[in-house]
């Protein structure tokens, strides 16, 4: 019988904790068959904007069509490369800067999948999800966040 996915919870409110990111790391040490991992870090910048300096990034999405959109990536990425396991997290609410607000991990018995699998779903994510940010400048200014 084969095993069925089902849309998993990408979403973390505020920042994603460090120890997050290393409990889900340590959590593989005892999968012996994975030869590499490869991670990406995505860190709210401290951008320079017309009338001051970033101070933080508030996420808001529409939340059921970007979790079904981030299962298809899901689904196509593990279609496309020989991968033991993947996660995704992605920050909901306020990150200031220097947290982090979007963490990808993935994982195979050989690092170049690990690695070219983790670049295209970042890329994905990215591009296809339905997820805002506004730029928060000061108290009183702000504005919306253009994915480049």
């Amino acid at each position: 019988m084969e095993k069925t996915r089902t849309p998993k919870n990408i979403f973390v409110q505020g920042p994603i904790a460090p120890e997050k990111i290393a409990k889900s790391i340590a959590n593989h040490s005892s999968n012996t068959a994975i030869g590499g991992h490869s991670i990406f870090l995505g860190q709210v910048r401290a951008d320079e904007k017309e009338g001051g300096i970033v101070k933080a990034i508030e996420y808001t999405a529409y939340e059921e069509m970007a979790l079904q959109q981030a299962f298809e990536i899901r689904e196509a990425v593990f279609a496309k490369y020989p991968l033991t396991c993947m996660h995704i997290y992605h920050s909901l609410g306020e990150v200031k800067t220097g947290e982090i607000c979007l963490f990808v991990f993935t994982s195979s018995k050989h690092r170049k999948a690990a690695i070219d699998a983790c670049e295209e779903l970042v890329e994905r994510i990215k591009k296809e999800l339905p997820i805002w940010g506004k730029e928060i400048i000061d108290d009183s200014k702000s504005e919306w966040k253009v994915n480049t």
